[in-house]
């Protein structure tokens, strides 16, 4: 029973952190721009669209690459023009800022959580700089 009770003290502590942790992340997202660069791309339906079309070509060239077909020159062309006219969309190019910062938000926090509970206390800037390696553009060099 006492190990029950430490558990849940510990859980509720934890759950308490988190939601402060979330809270500052939620702020960040505010404070940051990110939300508002997010919810511009999806309130405007030609940078949704250029967007979904340059996805949908892309995934369509992986798949012909992946099953042994050539591709060829004309549709890459294709793609690569709508991927430029997608990156000069300045809505578009914000909202791909502003997923790249979420990602890199979320990989920062992942990569905190992953390395305290494999170390069993607060990793050092060192620990978490040695805890890239191997995972070549993984972006946390130098942050």
């Amino acid at each position: 029973m006492i190990y029950c009770a430490r558990k849940k003290i510990m859980s509720t502590k934890v759950e308490q952190k988190t939601r402060e942790l979330c809270e500052v992340i939620a702020e960040h997202l505010e404070t940051g721009g990110i939300r508002k660069r997010i919810d511009a791309f999806l309130a405007d339906t030609s940078a949704r669209g250029q967007y979904e079309t340059l996805m949908t070509k892309g995934q369509a060239l992986q798949e012909k690459q992946q099953s042994g077909q050539t591709l060829e020159p004309v549709e890459i062309s294709a793609f690569e023009k709508d991927r430029d006219s997608l990156l000069k969309n300045p809505v578009a190019l914000a909202y791909l800022d502003a997923q790249e910062e979420l990602h890199d938000l979320k990989h920062l926090v992942q990569k905190h959580v992953a390395k305290t509970i494999e170390l069993g206390r607060v990793p050092g800037a060192e620990e978490l700089a040695d805890s890239c390696g191997g995972h070549g553009g993984c972006g946390c060099h130098g942050h």
